[in-house]
C-alpha cells in the first residue's frame, strides 16, 4: 500500500537512522574492516536451533570444515541468517530524494543493509529498476516482482501498469518473466464514489495465477477487502499482502493452500491517513473496523499454521525498519520464535534461500545475546556479513 505523498520523503528519517546505526555498529572486531575479504571464523549459537557451531566463511559460502588462516570474528554470541524485509518498495520514499531511479533504489537498498537486512522482497513497484540488485554491487539480495498491475484508474496515479481484466493473465506472466520471481496484482482500491472495491473477479485472478505459475514464478495480491482475500486464496495466489480485512473463515483455506501472509503492520496508523479522505463515511468505518482487528488476525493466522512474513511496506515509510515490524508482530501475539523467523530463517526459506547450512551463502548477523529474549535486540547486530564480506563493523 503506497501513498504518493511519501515517495520523495525520507531524507531526514534516513539521516537519523544512519546516525543511530553508525554509532552502534562501529565496534571493532579484531581490527578487521569491511574491506577485509576473509576467510573468517565464527563460533556461536545458531538459530533457529540454538546449537553451538564453528563456522568458517570462504569464497562467500559457509562451511563447517576448518579453513586455513581464517581470521576470527567472534567466539561467542548468537548467529542468525541475515534479516529479511519481505515487503519493501525500493523506488519509493528513497533516502536519496533526488537522482535517477537507479540511484534511488540503491540508496534504499543500502538503508536496508545498514539495518542488517540482507534479503529484500519487492512485491511490485512503479517500474523494474530494482530487478537484479544484489551482493555483486555490495547490496542486499533483491527478489523483485516487476511492476504493479492494476486496472485503469485503479491505483495511485502513475504507480501501476494499467491493464484491463482480459489482459491481466498475460501481463502478470510478462512481469513474472521479467523479474524472474514474482508478479504483483493490485486487488482493490478506492472507487470514484468513495468505496473500497474489488478490481477483478475470481476467474480472472485464477487465470492470472495459472499464467504466472506456468512461467515458473509466484504471484502476490495487494488486498484490503475481505472478498478480495477470499477470491485470491481460492484462485491460487501465493501471497496476500497487507490482508487488512482478513477474517477467521479465510485462514483454513490459507493453511490448506499454503498461502503466505505479509501483514505489514508497521503501516497500521498510516493506512487511514492514506485512504481515509478518499472514502465515504460507511467505507471509512468498515476500513477502521478491519484495521482494529488486523494485528489479532495476523496472530490467529500464524497460530493456525499460515506462514507469516515480516514486511515493512517501506515506500510508504522509511527503509531499514524491519526490526520495528518484528516488534509489531510480537505485540500482535506471534510467538517470539515466529516473529523473529518471519524476518530471518522462515522468510529466507520461503524465498528459496538457505539458512546456516553447509555451502549456503555466508549472509549472517551476530548478536551478543539471544534476540528471542528481547526482540529489541535486533538493533543492532554486532556483526553483519553479506556473502562472506564483512559489512559491519566497518
Amino acid at each position: 500500500m503506497l501513498n504518493l505523498s511519501v515517495i520523495l520523503i525520507g531524507e531526514r528519517s534516513h539521516a537519523v537512522q544512519r546516525f543511530f546505526w553508525e554509532g552502534l555498529f562501529r565496534r571493532p572486531v579484531g581490527g578487521l574492516r569491511a574491506s577485509d575479504p576473509g576467510p573468517f571464523y565464527l563460533r556461536g549459537k545458531t538459530l533457529p536451533g540454538g546449537e553451538t557451531r564453528d563456522l568458517y566463511l570462504a569464497g562467500g559460502r559457509i562451511t563447517f570444515e576448518p579453513v586455513k588462516d581464517a581470521k576470527t570474528l567472534a567466539t561467542g554470541g548468537w548467529l542468525l541468517p541475515g534479516l529479511v524485509d519481505a515487503h519493501a518498495h525500493l523506488a519509493l520514499a528513497s533516502p536519496l530524494a533526488r537522482g535517477s531511479m537507479a540511484q534511488r533504489v540503491r540508496a534504499s537498498a543500502r538503508a536496508h543493509l545498514d539495518a542488517g537486512v540482507l534479503l529484500v522482497r519487492e512485491p511490485g513497484g512503479p517500474d523494474r529498476s530494482s530487478t537484479g540488485l544484489g551482493p555483486h554491487e555490495g547490496l542486499p539480495r533483491v527478489v523483485s516482482g516487476g511492476q504493479f498491475l492494476a486496472p485503469p484508474d485503479g491505483y495511485f496515479p502513475g504507480l501501476a501498469r494499467e491493464v484491463p481484466a482480459a489482459k491481466l493473465p498475460a501481463a502478470a506472466a510478462e512481469e513474472a518473466r521479467a523479474s524472474g520471481h514474482w508478479a504483483k496484482v493490485i486487488g482493490d482500491f478506492v472507487s470514484p464514489d468513495g468505496n473500497l472495491v474489488p478490481h477483478w473477479d475470481r476467474d480472472t485472478l485464477r487465470k492470472a495465477a495459472r499464467a504466472v505459475h506456468d512461467a515458473g514464478a509466484r504471484i502476490a495480491i495487494h488486498a484490503v477487502v475481505p472478498q478480495v482475500i477470499e477470491d485470491a486464496v481460492e484462485a491460487g495466489f501465493d501471497a496476500v499482502e497487507h490482508g487488512i480485512g482478513l477474517q477467521s473463515e479465510h485462514i483454513d483455506a490459507m493453511v490448506d493452500r499454503k498461502t503466505v501472509l505479509v501483514p505489514t503492520l508497521l503501516i497500521r496508523e498510516a493506512v487511514p491517513e492514506a485512504l481515509g479522505s478518499m472514502l465515504r463515511p460507511q467505507a471509512r468505518s468498515a476500513l477502521n473496523g478491519w484495521i482494529a482487528s488486523w494485528p489479532r488476525m495476523a496472530a490467529e493466522a500464524s497460530r493456525a499454521g499460515v506462514t507469516v512474513l515480516a514486511g515493512t511496506d517501506a515506500g510508504m515509510g522509511p527503509h531499514g525498519m524491519v526490526s520495528h515490524e518484528v516488534a509489531r508482530l510480537l505485540d500482535a501475539g506471534l510467538r517470539p520464535e515466529a516473529a523473529l523467523g518471519a524476518a530471518s530463517w522462515a522468510a529466507r526459506e520461503y524465498l528459496g534461500m538457505p539458512g546456516i547450512s553447509e555451502g549456503a551463502p555466508a549472509d549472517l548477523i551476530l548478536f551478543d545475546d539471544d534476540p528471542r529474549e528481547d526482540l529489541r535486540r535486533l538493533r543492532p547486530p554486532r556483526i553483519v556479513l553479506l556473502e562472506g564480506r564483512l559489512i559491519r563493523p566497518s
